[in-house]
């Protein structure tokens, strides 16, 4: 397995407010996230660093443990603990809060976590599955008829999220499980690609683009070309 990983503020942001991190852990899994940040210029660069930061560190700290869903959660909410707390302590960061998803890839599975709009895709060749759900206003519209898909992508509100790391004091993440064979891949990435990056053409990429290494840099330049009004993060990883 490899995984591979590209953050940037994009074309119009001044400052990036996403941040990921990917490590492939001793027993040859790789534990891989992205976080997108929110609340003002400073605090959602802050929310977002804080929340990858003490999740890899809490997920790390526990590699005893063989639970890979309660492993996951228990990193989760003590990042949402600590940024929450760190909300209501600091003017500053007033209302700071961040999007996470998680993916923890092993040869036969995969876990998945997420909370707010940042969403997991599973890749191979026979297309391309969304396997998180959007923490959104326009996914309750769409959900409830009120939108079609691509409504949903071009409306005006399409940036408001329902729930983020840091917003409650305790979490309600979702939690997927996700089979996977020889030659899958998982993207993860925040909504500055998906926004932009229509799900096939992250499906060309991936499968017929050119090389695994170079497939994140070549959504980020699509992203980039379109205008890329948001910071735009992804990580692949190659089972």
């Amino acid at each position: 397995m490899q995984v591979w990983g590209i953050t940037h503020r994009g074309a119009v942001r001044s400052q990036n407010q996403d941040a990921y991190a990917a490590r492939q852990l001793e027993d040859g899994r790789i534990i891989a996230l992205v976080c997108d940040g929110m609340g003002g210029a400073r605090a959602g660069n802050v929310a977002s660093t804080m929340a990858v930061e003490l999740f890899m560190k809490e997920f790390l700290n526990q590699a005893g443990d063989t639970r890979e869903e309660e492993r996951m959660q228990r990193a989760a909410a003590l990042a949402n603990q600590e940024i929450f707390q760190r909300s209501i302590r600091e003017e500053e960061c007033t209302g700071m809060g961040t999007t996470l998803v998680a993916a923890l890839v092993g040869e036969r599975e995969a876990v998945i976590l997420n909370e707010g709009d940042s969403r997991a895709y599973h890749i191979n060749q026979d297309g391309i599955v969304l396997i998180t759900r959007d923490h959104s206003l326009v996914e309750d519209l769409v959900e409830r008829g009120e939108l079609t898909r691509e409504q949903a992508r071009t409306h005006p509100h399409k940036n408001l999220i329902t729930r983020a790391l840091g917003a409650e004091p305790v979490l309600m993440a979702d939690c997927f499980r996700k089979e996977l064979l020889p030659g899958d891949y998982l993207l993860l990435c925040s909504d500055g690609l998906s926004n932009v990056v229509g799900e096939q053409e992250m499906l060309y990429e991936v499968i017929h683009g050119g090389e695994e290494e170079t497939c994140c840099q070549r959504l980020l330049e699509i992203a980039l070309n379109r205008g890329a009004p948001d910071n735009v993060t992804a990580v692949l990883v190659s089972r």
